[in-house]
């Protein structure tokens, strides 16, 4: 009996910030196959309007949606907060979004300020709002919007002079004394922890969203019939880019950091 070929899961970002929640994925159910879709050409989404977000997001499901996916990851706190309920309204399958880590980060506190660090659309929207409403009699709350910084990521990767000079400019004039986490608003700003953390010191927590996000999948995933790559984890990598270079600046990212997570398997591109 011929065995049925499984569907893969879907991830997209508006750029190659996702491919750090791609990995975290990887880490925590290599067994499964993966596309990822980089909206390079349209990035950044953080300094867009939401309406145009929304849409551009709505674009990139469907052509996941027509490579067969059986679940949506939206590896991007923007295009969660723009998309996530018409994705939800349109889609018939699980779309599970990203939004700032700050339930981990309250938890970690220490009576010390929490900053969020996150592109402008992430910090204004509704949704964002609302998520600090929640912890506003817990902990101090500060926003820290990042202009710019996804495209110096977009361009650099992981390390550059440009970016240790935005990183200097970006906290300059704020007490890091005070500060007892830093929360990364961006799946981009995943690839840069060590430089921020040559910025800022030792005596600050770096949390993202990452580890959480892909432990919900697995969740959602459990009890059903995953795809069994016994040997390699399956990832087929796209992007909305004419360049190849955005592509091979993605399958670089991503063995990083792998590597970083201490994965052991390897990975089959297709």
């Amino acid at each position: 009996m011929k065995e049925v070929e499984l569907l893969p899961i879907g991830v997209f970002d508006s750029g190659v910030g996702g491919i750090s929640a791609l990995a975290q994925l990887i880490a925590i159910i290599p067994n499964e196959k993966y596309i990822y879709y980089g909206d390079s050409k349209n990035a950044p989404y953080g300094t867009k309007a939401t309406t145009e977000v929304m849409v551009r997001s709505l674009e990139v499901a469907d052509i996941l949606i027509k490579k067969g996916i059986k679940l949506l990851v939206v590896a991007c706190n923007t295009a969660t907060s723009a998309a996530i309920v018409p994705l939800r309204e349109k889609l018939d399958i699980p779309v599970i979004g990203m939004e700032p880590a700050l339930k981990p980060a309250v938890k970690l506190n220490n009576h010390k300020k929490i900053v969020v660090m996150a592109t402008p659309v992430t910090l204004k929207e509704k949704k964002f709002s609302n998520l600090i409403l929640q912890f506003e009699n817990e902990a101090d709350i500060i926003k820290l919007p990042a202009p710019g910084l996804v495209e110096i990521i977009e361009k650099h990767g992981s390390k550059s002079k440009d970016l240790e000079a935005y990183l200097k400019r970006l906290f300059y004039g704020l007490d890091l004394s005070k500060v007892s986490t830093i929360v990364l608003g961006c799946t981009h700003y995943v690839f840069i922890k060590d430089t921020i953390r040559n910025v800022v010191g030792n005596n600050v927590d770096l949390i993202d969203g990452n580890y959480g996000t892909a432990i919900h999948v697995k969740s959602l995933l459990s009890g059903k019939e995953n795809n069994q790559v016994d040997e390699h984890t399956s990832v087929q990598i796209m992007s909305s880019s004419t360049s190849k270079a955005m592509v091979n600046l993605s399958k670089r990212l991503l063995e990083e950091e792998l590597h970083k997570l201490n994965h052991k398997g390897s990975i089959k591109y297709v």
